[in-house]
């Protein structure tokens, strides 16, 4: 079985945001599978996809602020400027953690370890809703 849809995602403030529920939400099909995969493909430059801790909302803060000291929104030798300060560290956000993810599927659901989640990284002050392309596959 093959399936696409898109998850459309609600505006998220800066930062890091566990998705875990949004995206099996918006798998239709998934319970329905007893082994899979799911590609998840983010539609945008400036947010990310990243599979990590699920239980402490500190990791998801200290991610943040570790990505705002690498990547601050003044630096001088930034051109790409014109869509505002926070737009050029947006891009370095998502090239680093990237934009895509594939995940397993058993029986049902994501075949997620313990302390794992997905999240979303909005990494504009002001980025908007975003869209996920998520692509089904199993049987």
């Amino acid at each position: 079985m093959w399936q696409q849809n898109e998850i459309r995602l609600a505006p998220r403030s800066r930062g890091f945001h566990l998705i875990t529920s949004d995206i099996e939400s918006g798998l239709e099909g998934l319970s329905g599978l007893s082994v899979g995969l799911v590609h998840l493909q983010l539609m945008h430059t400036s947010a990310s996809l990243t599979l990590n801790e699920n239980a402490d909302p500190d990791v998801r803060h200290d991610m943040d602020a570790f990505l705002r000291h690498i990547a601050p929104g003044d630096l001088p030798f930034f051109r790409h400027t014109m869509e505002g300060p926070d737009d050029m560290p947006g891009h370095i956000g998502a090239s680093l953690f990237g934009t895509q993810l594939t995940l397993a599927i058993r029986n049902g659901r994501l075949a997620l370890g313990t302390w794992q989640g997905v999240w979303l990284g909005e990494h504009r002050d002001h980025g908007g809703s975003r869209r996920i392309l998520a692509t089904l596959n199993g049987e």
